[in-house]
């Protein structure tokens, strides 16, 4: 095989690598319009005006992604761990309450915030309780529904959760449960722990940036195959 056979091999051969890049690039940008798609009406929701869900509002499908307020208070016999969360690479758990409000039986989850444990699983949830009445504000979230992947697990006593199942959780409780969960966001009035967690970014995530790399390895393989293919010897 001559020098000239090779090279031109050789820049084939980097037409299909810099093909399969392109591909990759197609392929991330299709991911970016996805998400975007998925975010739109979630960032609609969240710009409607606040829900007061005193006021007896009990269909939860549309309250989804809608900021809400509501006033009651904790059912603590009832917290909810949910563990092997982390912070930073620093293990931890999340904890869940119930809110009993003042309007309607129904009760809502909230999910106070995040705290460290060492084996992200115990806390001492007793030194964590809010009593009184409480003005909870915050972000409406979907909840999973099958059953299956709440995964409580007992240990020493404390039960935890591996997420938070709607219908896990309404079999162990003795009153409705609507079937939405309030994330209660930072707020300097609130006590320091539970950490309270910021909504959930609506960002484009890194599909455009993966898109700009696969496309520019297209290029540096041409380039670099065209170079060599085609050099002079």
């Amino acid at each position: 095989m001559t020098p000239r056979t090779r090279g031109r091999l050789f820049f084939l051969a980097t037409l299909v690598l810099a093909a399969g890049f392109a591909r990759l690039g197609i392929w991330q940008l299709s991911r970016l319009r996805e998400r975007r798609a998925a975010n739109a009406p979630i960032e609609v929701a969240r710009r409607a005006p606040l829900v007061r869900l005193d006021l007896g509002r009990a269909d939860a499908g549309p309250l989804a992604n809608r900021w809400v307020e509501v006033t009651g208070r904790y059912d603590h016999a009832a917290d909810l761990v949910l563990r092997n969360q982390s912070e930073q690479g620093v293990p931890g758990v999340r904890i869940v309450t119930p809110l009993r409000p003042f309007a309607g039986e129904s009760a809502i989850l909230v999910l106070r915030g995040y705290v460290t444990s060492p084996d992200a699983r115990f806390v001492n949830v007793a030194g964590l309780h809010e009593p009184g009445v409480q003005l909870v504000r915050g972000l409406a979230l979907p909840l999973s529904d099958s059953g299956v992947e709440g995964q409580p697990l007992n240990v020493d006593g404390q039960v935890t959760w591996r997420r938070v199942d709607l219908r896990s959780i309404r079999r162990r409780l003795p009153y409705p449960v609507r079937g939405v969960l309030i994330l209660q966001t930072p707020d300097s009035s609130l006590p320091r722990l539970p950490r309270r967690d910021d909504p959930p970014l609506l960002d484009d995530g890194g599909h455009l940036n993966y898109a700009i790399q696969w496309f520019g390895f297209a290029v540096t393989a041409v380039v670099v195959g065209g170079s060599v293919g085609f050099r002079r010897r």
